[in-house]
């Protein structure tokens, strides 16, 4: 057997089953093995994509996801997306060919451990003795850090005869989530800030998904209203006291009744400045506690007042039980006052707004909450960067906590639609939805192929404005270097078709009609909506821009 093979073989063995990648003479092999071995693999049209559609699985799927790439070019092609992967908390496996040692005037020669390791992610190389043990240790740390790392497959080694007999197995992997229960101090202490409060309110991020039963039973017990992070939008969705997002996507009631309240305890989310609106979400009488598998997370991003190691879920229900146990219950801030507004109030499709559309232009309010009501329910939403991005994150209902491709962490535009077709392939039941600006829709463009190619039914929302919208409003609609970055209006209906897509071009909500039929027909071809909206700030992006 040569290495090649035996680190495929290991791969499969562990559970790997999702391949994204571009191929090149340097991992022709290894992709070709991991098919073989049972693998699905997906071409991407560019390597940036490629590792955008892997971040997507990672986040929404149920296994560890794999990015094929060539030596050299083809990893600095896709650094953008790791970074992303890796400032969100992603894991997934980086599979690169490396030149040969030996190969000293290789033009395809750098430094790609370094490269890997600048942006967070871990990197591993690969010896021809123990192949499958450095790749079964490169998967753990993936796993158990929830980082992207690299395996280095050098191609004088992996062409190489093995004799290694190491098999790693599913079990092996599937044993290594993250799991650390808090200490009994901790949970008695957690109590007793529970048991002094009287307006508590439950934030969990992404580090709370999968612990919804045991947050809401901890919020039932203790009185608290729930609220996410963007990223695990949907945790709780069927709860009469869900605010739905905490921070620069709040609705103005979530914003006033989180800042309303006198103890914010957090699981699994890092607290940031978007969580937080740079801290006015926290009131000045407020107790903050931070849950978190991460000893570092605690304290990472602002003060707080009580710092918990351990899983959202244990310590959930170990501080539900606690309370139990003292006899502890009580309404605190879920009453029939706050039911009642979160019922009326507490969507942003019930905030009334001024439309501003013009009959040339569509208030992209108007449209995403047109489009909402039209699009199947069960839905996969994945967005780009921009200033349309509060729309589609908050504006289109999602059915559950994997339901949100939520790709923000590196403020990277043109990730959008790459991101949809991993989301695709991670959640294959639901309608895969893309919400993207005219700026990032053309970063993307080549992987607009492969979608028609792979046969996905997405439906590609793309909000025109003519503009990279957020510097036109952060900079000032009357500064002289607008032109800089405002541009001619883009034909994106006709660019779709020509890849073979079915488009739409829509000024006013009457347009949307054919986008109605398209729901209702075959689905045989992507959809692609052409909304040539309104310019203005949108209500999250000054807060977004308090921090820069």
């Amino acid at each position: 057997m040569r290495v090649f093979e035996k680190v495929a073989e290991t791969l499969i063995g562990l559970g790997v089953r999702q391949v994204f990648g571009v191929v090149g003479s340097g991992n022709y092999d290894v992709t070709k093995a991991l098919i073989a071995g049972g693998a699905t693999y997906v071409a991407a049209r560019h390597e940036g994509g490629a590792a955008s559609m892997a971040d997507a699985f990672g986040r929404v799927g149920s296994s560890v996801p794999v990015i094929s790439l060539h030596q050299g070019c083809g990893l600095t092609n896709a650094i953008t997306g790791i970074a992303e992967a890796a400032k969100s908390g992603t894991p997934m496996l980086i599979l690169a060919a490396e030149v040969a040692s030996s190969a000293i005037h290789s033009n395809f020669r750098i430094e790609q451990s370094h490269l890997v390791e600048s942006v967070g992610a871990a990197s591993f190389r690969i010896s021809g003795e123990t192949a499958a043990r450095d790749v079964a240790l490169a998967y753990r740390t993936a796993v158990t850090r929830r980082i992207p790392v690299l395996i280095n497959l050098p191609l004088d080694i992996q062409n190489s005869e093995t004799t290694e007999e190491y098999a790693a197995s599913v079990a092996s992997g599937a044993s290594l989530s993250t799991v650390a229960a808090p200490v009994a101090e901790d949970i008695s202490h957690l109590a007793d800030l529970i048991e002094r409060s009287n307006r508590p309110v439950i934030i969990a991020g992404r580090g709370g998904r999968g612990a919804g039963p045991q947050l809401r039973d901890l919020a039932e017990v203790s009185g608290a209203l729930l609220a996410t992070s963007a990223v695990a939008r949907g945790l709780f969705n069927d709860d009469p006291f869900y605010l739905d997002i905490s921070g620069g996507f709040s609705t103005p009631l979530a914003a006033r009744t989180i800042q309303d309240s006198d103890l914010i305890i957090s699981f699994g989310s890092a607290l940031n400045m978007w969580t937080m609106r740079h801290g006015e979400l926290i009131g000045p009488a407020t107790t903050v506690v931070q849950v978190d598998v991460d000893p570092l997370a605690p304290g990472k991003h602002r003060p707080v007042d009580f710092g918990v190691l351990g899983d959202a879920g244990l310590t959930a229900a170990a501080t539900a039980s606690e309370l139990r146990s003292r006899g502890f219950s009580r309404v605190g801030y879920r009453t029939e006052e706050i039911a009642q507004a979160i019922k009326s109030e507490g969507r942003w499709q019930d905030v009334p707004y001024e439309d501003l559309g013009d009959g040339e232009r569509i208030d992209p309010r108007t449209l995403t909450i047109a489009l909402d009501g039209m699009l199947d329910k069960e839905r996969v939403v994945a967005v780009d960067s921009g200033n349309f991005l509060g729309y589609p994150s908050a504006f289109l209902d999602i059915p559950d906590e994997n339901g949100l491709v939520f790709s923000q962490a590196f403020q990277c535009v043109g990730l959008g639609l790459a991101s949809a077709i991993g989301a695709a392939y991670a959640q294959p039941d639901r309608l895969p939805v893309l919400g993207t600006g005219d700026g990032g829709a053309l970063m993307a463009a080549a992987e607009m192929e492969s979608v028609v190619r792979l046969g996905i039914p997405l439906v590609v929302i793309v909000y025109n404005d003519s503009a990279y919208g957020a510097e036109v409003h952060h900079f000032g609609e009357d500064d002289d270097a607008l032109g800089l970055i405002t541009f001619p209006d883009t034909d994106f209906a006709a660019i779709a078709r020509g890849y073979g897509f079915a488009a739409q071009t829509v000024r006013n909500p009457e347009d949307l009609e054919p986008v109605r039929q398209w729901l209702d027909g075959s689905r045989d071809k992507p959809l692609l909506i052409d909304a040539k909206t309104v310019s203005f700030a949108s209500w999250w992006l000054e807060e977004a821009f308090k921090g820069h």
